[in-house]
């Protein structure tokens, strides 16, 4: 990109060596804002709902985002060597039509993040500008998050670097004001270890960091195509465990304190953190953060968004490149549909939201450990590049292979399954304790490893389209 100030023009494309830039601290700084956020409170309040007391679910989320956040980053390390989207890249594993079916789960993931966000975003600009109607805050939001993601690559990291300073002295400050006001201490060990809830804690972490792998690579493909693969993906790991654990510790603390308290939490998220930032002044300063903290990541959502939309559009029109008007409509048009949702979105929103995510967890799970191996293991980091948008190419229309040994990671779990909707006879067996996506993807790994060791088309070394590499390159 000749300049700061240009709207992004790539998309689905191969960004060349010659406009490559920045440094992998601009992941931990991206991650770390997009993390510091209200969902994230509330996904760690939801271990606390659910049973767990807070020590031993502050315990479990922080094992679930270590784990979690490890494999996450594993595919943001793939960006820059890559240069692509993230499932652009997946065609590798599934081809190039087959890609379509996780392509459609993942567009569904980003809509119901960006409309879960939009609706506590809303909540907060409304209690900034004294307005009830919950349409203003999400229509406003919605626009927000419209602008920056036309605005694209750059502007994303830039407002990643202003929500990790705003949420750090959001979060801290929150933070104060909740030991002084409360004995915290005295919210710890009160409930007995319970093996159930604690693996619920595990799962809703991980399935927090799990469900950025469809996009992660998204914003780490402009790095240095030499980046340290290693400082990448620490980076990445450190910056989103760190802002998410901060958020969901916060969040089990406060869901922990006695009913009159705790209750007011569940029942309106963001005017609890008003109140308790202590009103006036320092309520709206909170309410910013919430709103900084929401943008970030629903940028993330709407971008990521429109990145799958074009893969699986760009599949059948076999084209590798989207011009900036259909950029804007993509994003347009996904954002249109996420703010319909958050407009009729249920009152029931922890449970939902629980529910959500831990279905997500279900069927992501099974992709990545696809995605990983293959890449890791299998073609040890060579891709034909220019194959990922021919379906007559190396990596074909389908990759039963994949298809198959995904279907079966999928299947597999359902006897793991803690939903509401079915409960699976092994999760009754354990006490509902839920262990469905270790399942997932150690089940999906011995099932695809060696059965893709033996039918995979490895190219013999990296083969990127001409005119991507530096000696190559048209620099404009």
């Amino acid at each position: 990109m000749s300049a700061p100030s240009r709207i992004e023009r790539r998309s689905i494309d191969v960004v060349p060596d010659a406009e490559r830039h920045g440094s992998p601290v601009s992941q931990f700084t991206l991650w770390f804002g997009a993390n510091m956020q209200i969902t994230a409170m509330v996904d760690g309040a939801l271990a606390v709902v659910f049973g767990a007391d807070a020590l031993w679910a502050i315990v479990g989320l922080l094992i679930g985002n270590i784990a979690g956040g490890a494999v996450m980053a594993l595919h943001s390390a793939q960006g820059p060597r890559l240069g692509l989207p993230q499932m652009i890249s997946s065609r590798a594993q599934f081809g190039v039509y087959g890609a379509i079916v996780p392509l459609v789960l993942v567009v569904l993931l980003y809509l119901g993040f960006a409309a879960t966000g939009t609706v506590l975003a809303g909540q907060a600009i409304n209690e900034i500008v004294h307005v009830d109607a919950p349409a203003v805050g999400i229509i406003v939001f919605g626009l927000l998050t419209g602008i920056v993601a036309i605005l694209g690559y750059r502007y994303i990291h830039m407002l990643g670097r202003v929500a990790t300073v705003v949420g750090i002295l959001g979060f801290t400050y929150l933070a104060i004001m909740l030991v002084t006001q409360y004995d915290v201490g005295a919210l710890l060990g009160v409930i007995p270890f319970d093996v159930a809830t604690f693996l619920l804690a595990i799962s809703l972490g991980a399935a927090w960091q799990l469900t950025y792998g469809p996009y992660v690579a998204d914003y780490s493909r402009y790095l240095p195509r030499h980046t340290s693969e290693s400082v990448t993906f620490h980076s990445t790991l450190w910056g989103s465990v760190l802002g998410s654990q901060w958020s969901m510790t916060l969040g089990a603390l406060i869901a922990a304190i006695p009913a009159a308290a705790g209750g007011s939490f569940l029942d309106q998220q963001v005017g609890f953190l008003g109140e308790l930032a202590g009103g006036a002044v320092a309520a709206i300063a909170i309410y910013l953060v919430i709103v900084v903290g929401k943008l970030t990541v629903n940028c993330l959502n709407a971008y990521g968004g429109f990145m799958c939309m074009l893969t699986t559009v760009t599949s059948m029109t076999r084209a590798s490149r989207v011009s900036r008007a259909g950029r804007m409509a993509f994003i347009v048009g996904f954002l249109l549909a996420s703010v319909l949702i958050a407009l009729l979105a249920s009152a029931n929103f922890l449970d939902n939201f629980r529910q959500f995510m831990l279905a997500l967890l279900m069927v992501f799970t099974p992709w990545s450990a696809i995605n990983l191996i293959d890449y890791y293991l299998i073609s040890r980091e060579r891709v034909d590049v220019p194959a990922l948008y021919d379906p007559d190419g190396r990596y074909g229309r389908w990759n039963v292979v994949a298809l198959v040994s995904y279907a079966v990671g999928v299947l597999v779990q359902i006897p793991f399954m803690a939903q509401e909707l079915y409960t699976g006879p092994v999760t009754e067996a354990l006490g509902g304790a839920d262990i469905s996506w270790l399942v997932g993807l150690a089940v999906t790994a011995a099932v695809y490893y060696p059965w893709a060791r033996r039918t995979t088309d490895v190219p013999a070394e990296m083969t990127y389209p001409p005119g991507t590499l530096a000696a190559e390159a048209d620099v404009r």
